[in-house]
């Protein structure tokens, strides 16, 4: 599967959908829509062709039935989200003191996160990090700026998924 997109719900900026060859998938967006620009800290999905990166998975919860590089994930790690820190929009150990995502949650919503490749390189200071592919809050809450599906389509989809897949982000 070559490639993912994500287009908006007409008149639901913070709701869409991912089509994934066939399969259309529901799937939460940033709660302040589809974004050319990103910034940090406002709430919109960038709009653009991402790379996968590789998948942080949980132990215990999620299999590695991917062709995507694989980090199981620990307590101890955490994403840097603090444009002024030299660690900005990259993974870290925890405990970290500047602010960061924790990857080991216990809400569920990072029990698989595939990584995109979202201001990574070149990476820009303050233009958005931790941009991720993730499980969706019930009822498909908004995301800070993620792409988020159910549980079971992300299990769908991790199978399907490799260095070769991108994710489009369009209008």
């Amino acid at each position: 599967m070559p490639v993912l997109t994500v287009r908006a719900r007409p008149g639901m900026p913070s709701e869409g959908f991912i089509r994934a060859g066939t399969l259309v998938m529901r799937c939460a967006l940033g709660k302040g829509g589809i974004r050319a620009i990103k910034r940090e800290g406002d709430g919109a999905t960038p709009l653009g062709r991402f790379r996968l990166l590789g998948v942080y998975l949980q132990p215990r919860r999620f299999d590695r039935q991917t062709m995507l590089p694989v980090t199981m994930t620990r307590p101890d790690q955490g994403w840097c989200d603090a444009p002024g820190d030299p660690n900005y929009n990259r993974p870290v150990r925890l405990p970290f003191p500047a602010s960061h995502e924790r990857m080991w949650r216990t809400d569920r919503l990072y029990d698989a996160v595939v990584v995109l490749d979202c201001n990574i390189r070149p990476r820009k200071r303050g233009m958005g990090s931790a941009i991720f592919l993730h499980v969706a809050r019930p009822g498909y809450q908004p995301t800070e700026g993620c792409v988020a599906v159910a549980e079971r389509d992300l299990r769908r989809l991790l199978p399907l998924l490799s260095r070769t897949t991108v994710l489009v982000v369009a209008r």
